[in-house]
């Protein structure tokens, strides 16, 4: 009996939306099935040829930052079942580590980040997309509070890029993938509702 092919689970929304606390709560719903998270982030473009000043001047919101032509060429091999090597993004020194991370094929594939829906093509791949839709206040709190607690930031560095670039990459090219999703939730994490009409709705899928 051949193989079902892997089913692919598409997460978006805004910095700060929930998304990643949607996927960790589908994640955990299946503690016993075959099932990966694979991050849009893990695939932000080596910059190794570029200064470290220049590294720093990065837009992480924008399209280009992302390898999303390697991301795809790794989720088509996941979706034959072949294992793949998962680059690993150094935050610290703004490039791509020199480390991978061998991951085997799952039964389900959780995508996540805010620009999944923004390619065509990475959309075809999927069989369900969700963006988390959350109100812009809550995500520049939440983000604010992730910034200076986990990355050490100050609050004016934290309001600075999100004024300049955070909120216009959001308005220009992430807010308008949402009329691409098939189910928009509201509240991200909190919105346990959608979460178990999401995970019933994989739990088909499954069987």
């Amino acid at each position: 009996m051949t193989k079902s092919k892997p089913i692919v689970i598409g997460v978006t929304g805004g910095s700060g939306s929930g998304k990643t606390s949607v996927s960790r709560a589908i994640f955990n719903h299946f503690p016993d099935h075959s099932i990966m998270m694979l991050e849009h982030d893990s695939y932000y473009k080596d910059q190794s040829h570029l200064s470290f000043e220049e590294r720093l001047n990065t837009n992480y919101d924008h399209p280009f930052a992302f390898d999303t032509d390697l991301l795809i060429e790794h989720l088509e091999k996941l979706l034959q079942y072949e294992t793949i090597e998962k680059p690993v993004y150094d935050y610290v020194a703004h490039t791509r580590s020199s480390a991978t991370i061998i991951q085997e094929p799952k039964e389900v594939i959780i995508l996540e980040g805010i620009l999944i829906l923004e390619d065509e093509r990475l959309r075809e791949l999927m069989d369900i997309k969700l963006y988390v839709d959350t109100d812009d206040d809550i995500r520049i709190i939440r983000r604010i509070k992730r910034d200076m607690e986990e990355r050490g930031r100050t609050l004016d560095s934290i309001i600075q890029q999100y004024l300049t670039v955070v909120k216009p990459m959001y308005h220009q090219f992430i807010e308008p993938t949402k009329r691409y999703a098939d189910v928009i939730v509201p509240e991200g994490g909190e919105n346990h509702v959608a979460i178990d009409l999401i995970t019933t709705k994989v739990a088909t899928y499954l069987k």
